[in-house]
C-alpha cells in the first residue's frame, strides 16, 4: 500500500455513478415492485452499502477507511408513455470519511456491486441488460475538489448536475427515484 502516514486527516467524499440498461418489460416490473426474485431496488442499495465498506477487502491495496457514510440510490428513468423501449437505471454511491486518502475506490465499489446486485435480481427477466459508465462523478477533501469549482457535470440528478454532498439528508426521496421501504429485520 501507498505509505499515507504524512498526510493530514481530512474530511473525504465521493460520489460515483453507473447505469444498468434495461428493457421495458423489465422496467415496468420495476417500477411495481414485481420482480420474480422480490425487491431489486432495495437489495441492490443495502448490497452497495455493503460492499463500499469492504473495498480494502476486494480491492488490493486499498487502504481501509472508517466510513462515516454509504449512501446507494437507484433512480429509474422518467415514464416514457405508450411506446416506451426502457431505458437507463441510475445506480449512485456517495461515501464521507475523515483519513489519510480519499474514499473514490469505496463510492466506485459500492456503486458496481449494488448494479451487480440489480443484473443479478433482474437477469430471469432481461437477458440483454447491460452496465455502463461507471465513473466517479466528484470527489473532495484532501488535495481539493474534483471537478474544480465552476465545472460541472453532465445532466444528473434533480436535472441540474450531479448530486450534491449533503450536510444531512431530511428526505430518502427525489423526484425521479423509486422508495420501497423494507423491515431489515426481516430481510
Amino acid at each position: 500500500m501507498v505509505d499515507v502516514s504524512a498526510k493530514p486527516v481530512t474530511a473525504r467524499a465521493a460520489e460515483a455513478e453507473c447505469y444498468l440498461v434495461v428493457g421495458a418489460r423489465l422496467l415496468r416490473l420495476l417500477r411495481s415492485a414485481r420482480l420474480p426474485k422480490g425487491d431489486a431496488l432495495t437489495v441492490a442499495q443495502v448490497a452497495g452499502a455493503l460492499a463500499a465498506k469492504r473495498t480494502a477487502d476486494l480491492i488490493p491495496l486499498c487502504h481501509p477507511l472508517p466510513l462515516e457514510l454509504a449512501r446507494v440510490r437507484v433512480a429509474l428513468p422518467r415514464e416514457a408513455g405508450a411506446g416506451e423501449r426502457g431505458g437507463r437505471v441510475r445506480v449512485w454511491c456517495e461515501a464521507r470519511a475523515t483519513a489519510r486518502t480519499g474514499v473514490e475506490m469505496e463510492a466506485l465499489t459500492g456503486c458496481a456491486v449494488a448494479a451487480l446486485a440489480l443484473y443479478d435480481m433482474c437477469k430471469s427477466v432481461d437477458k440483454t441488460m447491460s452496465i455502463t459508465e461507471l465513473r466517479v462523478v466528484r470527489k473532495s477533501g484532501g488535495a481539493g475538489d474534483w471537478p474544480p469549482a465552476g465545472e460541472g457535470g453532465e445532466g444528473g440528478e434533480g436535472g441540474g448536475g450531479e448530486p450534491r454532498v449533503r450536510a444531512h439528508d431530511t428526505s430518502p426521496l427525489r423526484p425521479d427515484e423509486t422508495y420501497v421501504p423494507t423491515n431489515l429485520m426481516h430481510f
